[in-house]
């Protein structure tokens, strides 16, 4: 039996042990904005306090996993330094959940996945991808820096010199690319058969001894993701009042290259 429940902007549903949690504004390509980051927040926490569930599916709705932190609510607390510093807070507590949540976790990847997008889903455990998907740690294109712990991530997966070289090359890569640089686990031309294999492979081995390998793993690098993610959050907050970053934003805006001088 399928149950499930929905708010504004995610969509939860269960079938068996297996939750699915869908990020869901695809007029937007699900790009985070601050309702969105406290609505899956709130249900990462309801999912890690259920004893019936083993396997968490994180997604996106229609055209994209997501897209990155919302521009547009950026813009909008630009000038409020307490606006900001609640955002990141809230955005910290996502990453700390989905890391350390004790279920075993998929990000299951169509579309783009950039930015804030691109560090929730290197915060799982598994990565699939559609073959057209695309992935891009691009916060330098406006003029900042990875946030959601993604120099954590990157450099868990990829080592400290080759997180540095994505970071601020902010490359688009594809699918193929991703998985070839060890950033991403599968490349599939079937996104929902990949996604039931690998939970029935999954569901076929011993379960809880898996999530108590990932429990022990997350406790012991609990403390190096929240000094990152206090040090993310300063760093943003400081790279937000320089000149590069209100030349990229209006570069964004106005769809032409940014022209940044190091200021």
């Amino acid at each position: 039996m399928t149950t499930g429940f929905a708010t504004n902007t995610i969509q939860v549903t269960k079938k068996g042990r297996v939750a699915t949690v869908k990020l869901n504004r695809p007029q937007s390509l699900n790009a985070l904005n601050l309702e969105m980051i406290q609505e899956l927040s709130a249900s990462l926490k309801e999912i890690s306090l259920s004893d019936d569930i083993d396997i968490l599916v994180l997604t996106g709705n229609e055209r994209a996993f997501s897209a990155g932190g919302d521009i547009k609510d950026m813009l909008a607390v630009e000038s409020d330094e307490n606006d900001f510093e609640s955002i990141m807070d809230h955005i910290s507590d996502v990453a700390v959940t989905l890391y350390s949540i004790p279920v075993l976790t998929i990000s299951a990847v169509s579309g783009a996945a950039a930015g804030l997008g691109f560090s929730l889903a290197l915060a799982t455990d598994y990565v699939i991808a559609d073959r057209n998907s695309k992935f891009a740690m691009n916060f330098i294109g406006i003029g900042l820096i990875p946030d959601g712990g993604g120099h954590f991530f990157l450099e868990k997966r990829v080592g400290e010199d080759k997180a540095k070289q994505l970071i601020w090359e902010g490359s688009l890569l594809s699918a193929d690319e991703a998985v070839e640089q060890h950033l991403i686990h599968e490349v599939t031309d079937n996104l929902d058969k990949a996604v039931e294999e690998k939970i029935r492979e999954w569901s076929q081995k011993p379960v809880k001894a898996m999530i108590k390998t990932k429990k022990i793993l997350a406790e012991k690098n609990r403390p190096q993701l929240l000094k990152t993610l206090e040090l993310e959050k300063f760093g943003q907050l400081a790279m937000r009042q320089t000149k590069d970053h209100a030349e990229g934003i209006q570069a964004f805006l106005e769809k032409r290259p940014p022209v940044f001088k190091g200021e």
